[in-house]
């Protein structure tokens, strides 16, 4: 039976199917952290009210979603033009469920406070330049992706796992590697500002598509074997776009590892990939990768769970942009996932940062939307259970900082 608390948005009968399977099951959340230096371009994410900020926004949300409001953190929450961090919203449920939490860091400038795996990536250069990262980087993180999946589901008896992300300027890294794959995506996606900055995120990655296809050829591509996993690993991508350059050239460290954490998750337990845009983007990807190396994954496995707030953004287009992925040639292996969202309001919280959600501010992040999907799975939440959990949160976030 559906929960009238969750919206399927494509791909119903998947969708009703992956909630009844794992309706009352506990999940596990993986976050993994990751940087672009793209995220610093003035105006292009407010995930931060300035540059400086966004530098250590995802230590700041780990920070948050590890310890709490009454630590004293190293990397406060950082001042937004409005809103707050979704950070609130994860841990508001994942403290309430005792919901177990495995930090990774793919790549940021500086370690975080806080236990975290770390996976020997670094962070990305700006997309722009069509140079992000080292493909050997970009090698080492997928690895470490399909590693760590394969041991998290090991972990997983009858439950699943939600894989979430914090990488400031994301969706525009998205941008570039939804296109990069053949999927119609400009104007589709969504961002952190209410009104999304589709002109500016659009220029940065045609900028760093034209610089990535003029240096395409220009260095030689690695024969890859990832762990035996890949079945014929000297097979060569032939007359299109190799998804692992791609993302050396226009993508951010999380994107990779998010892939091939959930490719090798898929092939044991659920998956829930938590995000928006980003995660429609990775789940992208993960269907080109398994595509181009012959990996085996379960797409009926894996879905993609948000807010609602992203799913019916009057600025971006969620829906058709999940219903455009199984459209390339390139990502035909897996179709178009579930697109799933919380109804989670904030219209009548008495907290004006979170009534700014509704204005179309933050909208999502750290797994928000995936978290409270996960409250009504696994408890039954209802609105006001949701709200009255986060709104605690600010509260005593409010004391501690006063």
């Amino acid at each position: 039976m559906p929960n009238s608390q969750i919206s399927i948005y494509t791909q119903k009968e998947q969708g009703e199917q992956w909630l009844r399977q794992y309706r009352g099951c506990p999940p596990v959340f993986a976050c993994v952290l990751g940087f672009t230096e793209t995220g610093l371009i003035p105006g292009i994410s407010a995930a931060g009210r300035t540059p400086e900020d966004r530098k250590y926004t995802a230590c700041a949300d780990a920070e948050f979603l590890y310890y709490g409001p009454e630590h004293k953190a190293q990397y406060p929450l950082p001042p937004l033009a409005a809103g707050a961090s979704p950070v609130l919203i994860s841990r508001a449920v994942f403290e309430s469920l005792k919901i177990p939490v495995h930090l990774f860091n793919a790549g940021l400038p500086q370690p975080p406070a806080v236990p975290v795996i770390d996976l020997g990536g670094s962070p990305a250069k700006c997309l722009s330049g069509g140079t992000a990262m080292e493909i050997t980087t970009v090698h080492h993180l997928f690895e470490q992706g399909l590693l760590w999946g394969e041991r998290l589901a090991a972990n997983i008896q009858q439950g699943y796992l939600i894989v979430g992300e914090c990488v400031v300027g994301g969706t525009t890294t998205a941008l570039a590697i939804l296109t990069g794959l053949g999927i119609d995506a400009a104007g589709k996606v969504n961002s952190s500002h209410p009104v999304c900055n589709h002109a500016q995120k659009w220029s940065l990655v045609q900028a760093g598509l034209e610089k990535m296809r003029g240096s395409r050829g220009q260095g030689r591509q690695g024969e890859i074997n990832f762990q035996s996993q890949i079945q014929n690993p000297k097979s060569k991508i032939q007359n299109s776009v190799d998804p692992l350059q791609l993302v050396a050239a226009v993508g951010d460290p999380m994107q990779v590892v998010v892939a091939g954490m959930a490719i090798a998750a898929s092939r044991s337990c659920g998956v829930m990939l938590a995000g928006g845009t980003q995660m429609l983007a990775v789940y992208a990807l993960m269907s080109a990768i398994a595509q181009a190396y012959t990996l085996s994954w379960q797409p009926e496995a894996v879905v993609v769970g948000t807010t609602r707030w992203v799913a019916e953004d009057p600025t971006g287009a969620t829906v058709d942009l999940a219903l455009n992925l199984g459209k390339s040639s390139l990502t035909q292996s897996g179709g178009t996932p579930a697109l799933l969202a919380t109804h989670l309001s904030f219209a009548d919280s008495r907290y004006p940062q979170l009534r700014a959600y509704e204005q179309g501010f933050v909208k999502e992040g750290m797994g928000a939307g995936a978290a409270c999907i996960a409250a009504h799975l696994s408890q039954n939440w209802q609105q006001h259970q949701l709200l009255a959990a986060i709104e605690a949160q600010l509260e005593r976030l409010s004391t501690a900082l006063n």
